[in-house]
């Protein structure tokens, strides 16, 4: 399996520890708000990605952390008068909820930084020890421009860096380009006591102290959205490569691309997002995902509304294909095998999800075309919607009808056949109103929701 590397700007080849293991991270939320699609996009793919590696039988370890102490947070703070307790709580609990239905459960562990902060002391110690960081009035910041290979994953040069977005200006500091390891407390903030007296981490510490805690000083994945390539990912270079003298830190970095609303990028800070919970009162948690996925992975698009309703009505050919194959027993023979195959192989060619879809969609409609099937044909259906399932999380099963239903099907269906269309179309009208379809074929009517 191949995919594009940031550091080295080319596909690489995937390959694994002793006894197929990797381990991977990927930079979690900073949960200072409800998460939107731009979040959506971003963990929906790393969700896949993880799915496919084990579905070929690697052990992978997927880790993610929740950033819950952060300038932004401290901002949300000072605008809402609420408590840090108030907003993690309630902000991290909506992330796991709505990732929960969007089905991105492929997560091992989520690590709070505020569970790390001995690690994160341990960690800016050492850097000062080393003569990587020093101290000043407001806290402690990393020397940039000693470690030499600064830029070399964002492919800038010192001289020219500008700022990022998470690098504040301070005349105190040796260098424009030093960024914050330890903040020393302001009034009102959060803090924690350590040899720079109470305070709390820099954001670019908290993801090396958790890696290197799980992991140690070298791993296999790291991914994230695009604009963390610099500072934060260029910054945990030079935290973990200056502690361990062991490179590389990470052997694929693998960065999402934007969403983007007008042209401009999804963001909290800007207040231009939809938040999934919005997304949800109105399209399926599989619509939202074959959306994601019908993207490339690393490229900037535009979120359109049009794009989530056309998805919708994919995944509702998906489930009617679904319902129709659901009451027979699963076939798993050479042909169905080779249908599944021909499905995932683009996502071994950079994780080409949009690829993906297109082979399922192609199948799926074939499949519906079809006026009469045999069982060992739904049979085969229902295996390869199963398979696809595992690794896409595409495929809508809604919960079987109750008895009570099966039995106004049948009264509808005993209408049809008398030729009362009238009294059937109303039954069907007002199941519709509550959330119930009913699909007619040469076979048979179904129910699905």
């Amino acid at each position: 399996m191949d995919v594009r590397d940031t550091l080295s700007a080319s596909l690489k080849k995937i390959e694994t520890r002793e006894g197929k293991r990797l381990n991977m991270f990927v930079c979690g939320p900073t949960v200072q708000d409800k998460p939107h699609m731009g979040h959506a996009r971003t963990y929906v793919f790393y969700d896949v990605l993880a799915r496919y590696l084990r579905y070929k039988k690697i052990r992978l370890f997927y880790l993610m952390n929740i950033t819950d102490i952060e300038d932004h947070i401290i901002t949300k703070m000072q605008e809402t008068g609420r408590s840090w307790e108030d907003i993690i709580d309630s902000n991290s609990s909506e992330f796991f909820r709505v990732m929960g239905i969007l089905k991105n459960n492929s997560v091992n562990y989520y690590a709070f930084a505020t569970d790390y902060i001995s690690e994160i002391i341990a960690q800016v110690s050492k850097l000062i020890k080393k003569g990587y960081a020093y101290e000043i009035a407001d806290g402690v910041y990393y020397r940039a421009r000693k470690f030499k290979d600064y830029g070399k994953l964002s492919k800038q040069n010192l001289d020219q860096l500008m700022i990022g977005a998470r690098v504040e200006v301070n005349e105190e500091k040796e260098d424009p380009l030093d960024f914050a390891l330890w903040k020393k407390k302001k009034e009102g903030e959060p803090s924690w006591p350590s040899p720079w007296g109470e305070g709390r981490p820099g954001w670019h510490i908290e993801d090396t102290a958790i890696t290197e805690s799980f992991f140690g000083p070298n791993y296999d994945i790291h991914g994230g959205a695009k604009d963390l390539i610099f500072p934060h990912h260029e910054s945990e270079i030079a935290q973990m490569e200056a502690i361990s003298r062991k490179k590389p830190l990470v052997k694929y970095w693998i960065h999402t691309g934007h969403l983007n609303v007008d042209d401009i990028k999804m963001s909290k800070s800007l207040k231009n997002f939809v938040t999934v919970e919005e997304a949800l009162k109105n399209y399926w948690p599989e619509a939202i995902r074959i959306m994601m996925l019908s993207m490339r992975y690393n490229a900037a698009v535009n979120f359109d509304e049009k794009a989530v309703v056309d998805a919708q009505g994919t995944a509702e050919r998906i489930s009617i294909l679904q319902h129709r194959v659901n009451s027979s027993k699963l076939t798993k023979n050479e042909r169905a095998e080779e249908v599944v195959k021909r499905i995932l192989a683009p996502l071994e060619n950079d994780v080409n999800t949009p690829e993906t879809i297109k082979e399922f969609l192609g199948f799926v409609k074939d499949s519906l075309a079809k006026s009469k099937m045999t069982e060992e044909e739904k049979g085969e259906i229902k295996y390869v919607l199963n398979e696809v399932e595992k690794v896409m999380g595409i495929v809508h099963n809604a919960p079987l009808p109750e008895r009570s239903m099966d039995i106004v099907l049948n009264l509808r269906n005993e209408l049809r056949k008398k030729g009362d269309y009238g009294s059937a179309d109303k039954i069907r009208d007002s199941l519709k109103d509550e959330g119930i379809k009913i699909e007619d074929t040469a076979e048979g009517s179904y129910l699905w929701w």
